[in-house]
């Protein structure tokens, strides 16, 4: 008897792992294409300089994290160190990032937005809630409804896949 209530229970959890599959392969792209508006729109919107996208990732990192280092930053964006390095050296040729000695390890150099990467990072994301919000506008009052109340969960499920990373 133990055995065929072990074999149901695997059945049970070989179909749940199937439909979590189908769950993912559904969800993924539709993550995917908003995450791509995201990454190609806002910046023209807003009236501002165009950044590639690994640079625009970079900015929202470091705009998202004050202080971070180039090594956390090359860990967390999954991109070499010296790229990293090369694109904040950019970045601050640029204006957008400055450089701080840590005051309790000068070896180690933190990374902030300037005040122009924070106004402008303002400015985009203004121009991408005006983008998104044209859109709501299309859908049904139970659409917005769902995709608001999504919110929490996909937070949830952003910070999952940060650890799952951190700890690959």
């Amino acid at each position: 008897m133990t055995e065929q209530r072990n074999a149901q229970r695997n059945v049970k959890d070989d179909e749940a792992d199937r439909r979590l599959i189908q769950h993912a392969r559904e969800l993924t792209p539709a993550l995917y294409a908003l995450s791509r508006v995201l990454r190609f729109q806002g910046m023209e919107e807003a009236g501002l300089w165009r950044l590639p996208p690994s640079e625009l990732e970079l900015m929202r990192y470091v705009h998202a994290e004050p202080g971070v280092t180039v090594s956390v930053l090359a860990r967390e964006l999954g991109l070499h160190a010296s790229n990293v390095s090369a694109t904040v050296r950019g970045l601050v040729n640029q204006g957008l990032l400055e450089r701080e000695k840590d005051p309790n390890d000068g070896r180690v150099v933190r990374l902030k937005p300037t005040l122009k990467a924070e106004q402008g990072m303002a400015l985009i994301e203004n121009a991408w809630a005006e983008i998104f919000a044209d859109a709501l506008a299309t859908l049904s009052g139970e659409q917005r409804a769902a995709l608001v109340a999504s919110v929490p969960a996909l937070e949830a499920l952003g910070a999952a896949l940060k650890e799952r990373r951190r700890t690959a």
